[in-house]
């Protein structure tokens, strides 16, 4: 083999039908070589220096070299950690932009640039090969990007999100093929697929799936990363989801979930890489060129700023990681056809030398990209560096992970005193968060929970973590869960304590359904999903993790016939999948939101000092339009104390009120008993209902058709 000179665009391996293009930024090398192996990965065919070097792009073009084959890197130049500079050509490097990977990434000592025995650390430096241990990138095919492809577009306002993990929602699934379980093929398997639209959710949002692999100190004590924040390749899907396939596994199952009208959301990790803190191995962009892509210490360049806590954070700053991460964002939305993306710790892609930014690069590169520019885009807007929080302040066309209304409904439902303006805010989309600069309702990602804490099973079962498991002495994890345990910690055969623990299950998923915003599950909160009190379960890619399907009983399946019918009502009522913000209405016609006091009248503004008061009612009333007769109303009332109530249902209209929901009973309430206006109602300690009146249709499931009447 010989390489040519070939050409500097684009980056990564590029197969033509006569011989493969190579291209790797390295502003600071001094030498690139190009390791070709056979397509098992495991036999060296070739060193060919990269011949070529325009603008810092290595570059070289090898004939007949065709897809299937498989590559590496070793970097030439200066190992100066002080300086920044961790050279090592003993390593074989990972190639950035490698679409998929030939062999398992496996630990050894051999990935350290340096000796881990020295008593320099990682001012010393390694000669021995890592070759052995490391994935190659594998030549590919070129994937042709669909951009005529069907997506289904669905509204940001009627959206629900449902966050899942690959693995873990089909590793037990009984309907999914054993040999599918844990992959890509099985989570679009038409069970799941048909579950999740009977649900009613409209948008998957599926935790990393690029490639990663096990930090070092979870391989010492034999854990595993589950969640997949500790990313290895931008480009690749991660090889343990895709059952032995290639690439092209994961666009199936996109396609799956589009044809069933089903919406693929990523969670992308772009703040940091697995290769860690200046102890870290060196797998691919330190050994490339440690100086550009990651952000060091001005005092030290041996040091890592760690605005992440994971050990590094990416260099975003710098137009080749820019572009990196934006090729990468492209390549995920075009060639493989997503709908969107959740970046984790988005603060560091809006951070600068000033600090935070949202008019910083990186938006305004994805403001003005057509094809970025049109995918649903959520940040997680925090992150642990200097003036990390920054809930609010992303840019128009963002939505935000909305922390405030989690922490606010699990007070709230706690029983603290002093909750109810701000439960009125959350419930209104959080417009004293994102109504400035014209940003919308679905700004605010509503959730009670996520991958990262408790699960609702468990935030009404524990009230302290219990992480014993991870091998960190329960020192890991939030240490405040804003939880409570309805009087025993656990697991109990108390049949109060449990039905306790049901209904206030209940109770948050109604108040998730009935506000503005976008909500999200967490896959198997519909079902009583218990993690054992683990509120930082990212190293458990067993049980504790893994969703128990075959051991679904009565009330799971009652949850889950609960969580369609709101997420019915929600499908069924524009009132509270608002596009705009609503406020006390200047025009009678205007679709109004009112807050309502136990006698049935306007909430007054000393009635929201009323520390000790614990029930509210939430009006949202819907004027008629083609497609009514006349207006329709959705009344809520919540009552958080620990004692039952009576409220007065409001005069206007005069009725029937149909009882819809009531979370004091698992079961759906019978619909032949209204009530009229003026009428008392009975609320029951801990309980909400929500009523229906006027101009009320027949209630759809979700996106199934299935009717499920009044």
């Amino acid at each position: 083999m010989k390489a040519t000179a070939g050409d500097p665009r684009p980056l990564g391996a590029t197969a033509d039908g006569a011989g493969t293009n190579f291209a790797l930024f390295s502003a600071h090398a001094e030498a690139v070589e190009l390791c070709v192996y056979d397509p098992d990965g495991r036999e060296e065919l070739a060193r060919l220096p990269l011949p070529e070097r325009t603008h810092d792009i290595w570059h070289g073009y090898v004939p007949k070299l065709k897809p299937g084959h498989c590559y590496g890197y070793r970097v030439y130049g200066p190992y100066d950690p002080r300086s920044g500079h961790r050279f090592n050509p003993n390593k074989l490097l990972l190639d950035p932009y490698a679409t998929a990977l030939q062999g398992g990434f496996r630990w050894h000592d051999t990935h350290f640039a340096y000796q881990t025995d020295h008593v320099e650390q990682d001012l010393s430096f390694d000669r021995r090969d890592n070759a052995a241990y490391m994935p190659k990138g594998v030549i590919a095919e070129p994937l042709a990007w669909c951009n005529n492809a069907v997506r289904p577009l669905t509204p940001w306002h009627k959206t629900v999100l449902y966050e899942a993990h690959v693995k873990g929602y089909t590793r037990c699934h009984p309907d999914v093929p054993a040999a599918q379980q844990g992959t890509f093929t099985g989570m679009s398997q038409p069970a799941v697929i048909d579950y999740l639209k009977a649900l009613g959710v409209t948008s998957v949002e599926l935790l990393p799936v690029h490639a990663f692999i096990d930090e070092h100190p979870l391989h010492l004590r034999g854990l595993r990363n589950y969640w997949g924040y500790n990313t290895f390749s931008f480009f690749a899907p991660h090889p343990g989801y895709l059952g032995g396939r290639g690439p092209e596994a994961f666009r199936e199952m996109v396609a799956r979930f589009h044809d069933a009208g089903l919406e693929v959301i990523l969670d992308v990790v772009y703040n940091h890489t697995c290769e860690g803190g200046h102890l870290g191995p060196t797998l691919s962009l330190r050994g490339i060129d440690n100086l550009s892509y990651y952000q060091l210490l001005p005092s030290d360049q041996r040091f890592y700023v760690n605005d992440t806590g994971c050990g590094n954070t990416l260099n975003i700053g710098h137009p080749r990681v820019m572009q990196l991460v934006t090729d990468s964002l492209r390549y995920w939305a075009g060639a493989m056809e997503v709908d969107g993306f959740r970046f984790d710790l988005a603060t560091v892609l809006g951070r600068g030398e000033r600090g935070f930014d949202h008019r910083a690069a990186f938006f305004q590169v994805v403001s003005q990209d057509p094809l970025l520019s049109s995918r649903k885009l959520i940040a997680e807007p925090w992150d642990v560096g200097p003036g990390g929080y920054q809930l609010g302040r992303f840019p128009p066309g963002w939505s935000e992970w909305n922390d405030r209304y989690r922490d606010t409904v699990r007070r709230f439902w706690r029983g603290d005193s002093g909750q109810l303006p701000e439960l009125a805010r959350r419930l209104h989309g959080s417009g004293d968060i994102f109504e400035h600069a014209g940003r919308r309702p679905y700004s605010s990602i509503n959730f009670i929970t996520s991958h990262d804490g408790f699960t609702l099973r468990d935030l009404v079962s524990y009230s302290q973590r219990h992480n014993e498991a991870n091998g960190e002495d329960n020192q890991d994890g939030h240490r405040e869960n804003l939880s409570a345990n309805q009087g025993v910690e656990g697991p109990t055969e108390d049949p109060e304590i449990d039905n306790r623990r049901w209904r206030m299950q209940r109770n948050f998923l109604a108040t998730l359904a009935v506000s503005q915003g976008v909500p999200m599950l967490l896959a198997g909160d519909e079902l009583g999903r218990s993690q054992g009190g683990n509120n930082n379960a990212y190293c458990q890619d067993n049980a504790i993790n893994w969703l128990d399907w075959p051991a679904l009983d009565g009330h799971g399946r009652a949850l889950i016939a609960f969580t369609r019918r709101l997420l019915a009502l929600r499908h069924q009522f524009p009132v509270l999948q608002a596009s705009a913000y609503r406020h006390l209405p200047n025009d009678p016609l205007d679709d109004s939101i009112q807050w309502l006091n136990s006698d049935g009248q306007l909430m007054r503004e000393e009635h929201w000092h009323e520390t000790n008061n614990r029930v509210l009612g939430y009006l949202l009333t819907e004027y008629a339009d083609d497609d009514l007769p006349g207006p329709r109303y959705l009344l809520v009332l919540f009552n958080a104390g620990d004692t039952g109530c009576q409220f007065s249902l409001p005069a206007e209209p005069e009725g029937p009120w149909w009882l819809f929901i009531d979370t004091a009973e698992a079961a759906t309430p019978a619909p032949d008993h209204p009530s009229s206006g003026g009428d008392t109602l009975q609320l029951a300690a801990s309980s909400i209902q929500i009523l229906t009146a006027g101009a009320v249709p027949t209630l759809v499931s979700g996106n199934d058709e299935r009717v499920i009447p009044l």
